[in-house]
């Protein structure tokens, strides 16, 4: 079986608006927090696993220099700080040809836009933390 990925089909929304002026290369990282499941054995061999029920994810995005993302994350920040907390908003992440989708209702920009300047434009790293988020495979949905 032959797949096909486009870069250009995945899509990432922050509320109201979506993200435009993807940076060369890796333009998005989803990673998972807590521990997932793990174990511990005992001196007799048995065996307990425990799941962790932190089901928070951080998402970095990478923008090109210029890109309205930058203005909007700076601006939900902001908001966020002078409003004490009231600037959250959904994330979605899906790629149109069937992949990989992700989802969390709460979310906010974790820190300012860092800026770096250079003799050639430079991208801008975006991090959104999430609370409760849900991850979707061909179809197939787990929580975090």
């Amino acid at each position: 079986m032959v797949r096909t990925y486009d870069p250009r089909l995945v899509i990432i929304t922050l509320g109201p608006h979506t993200v435009q002026g993807y940076a060369d290369g890796t333009f998005v990282n989803i990673e998972a927090h807590g521990d997932g499941v793990s174990k511990e054995v005992g001196s007799d061999g048995e065996v307990v696993r425990s799941i962790d029920p932190d089901e928070t994810a951080t998402v970095t995005i990478n923008i090109q220099y210029g890109s309205d993302t930058i203005k909007f994350a700076q601006e939900q920040y902001d908001k966020d700080r002078n409003t004490h907390g009231e600037a959250m908003f959904p994330v979605l992440i899906k790629d149109m040809r069937g992949g990989l989708v992700f989802a969390a209702d709460e979310a906010w920009v974790e820190n300012t836009v860092a800026r770096e300047f250079n003799y050639e434009a430079s991208g801008r790293e975006i991090t959104i933390a999430t609370g409760k988020a849900l991850w979707t495979d061909n179809g197939y949905v787990r929580a975090g």
